[in-house]
C-alpha cells in the first residue's frame, strides 16, 4: 500500500481521470453545443457546423485510444 490512494496508484488515478474525466466533459460539452444551436435557432445546417466543428477534437481524443489499442494488440 506504500504510494498509493484507495489502492490505485497515481499512474491509474491520472489514467482513470484522462478517460472517464474527459469523455464525461465531452458529453457535456455536446449538450453545451446542442443547447447554444437550440437558443439561437441556427436551423439544420447552423447546428450541424456546430456539431461538426466539436467532432473533429473528440474524433482525434478517441482516434488516439483506437490506435493505441491496435498497437498494443
Amino acid at each position: 500500500m506504500n504510494g498509493t490512494i484507495f489502492g490505485f496508484t497515481e499512474q491509474q488515478i491520472a489514467g482513470f481521470g484522462l478517460t472517464f474525466g474527459l469523455a464525461a466533459f465531452m458529453l457535456y460539452m455536446l449538450f453545451i453545443i446542442g443547447q447554444l444551436a437550440w437558443e439561437s435557432k441556427a436551423g439544420r445546417f447552423g447546428t450541424f457546423i456546430l456539431f461538426l466543428g466539436l467532432a473533429f477534437g473528440m474524433v482525434g481524443f478517441v482516434a488516439k485510444y483506437v490506435i493505441q489499442w491496435l498497437i498494443e494488440k
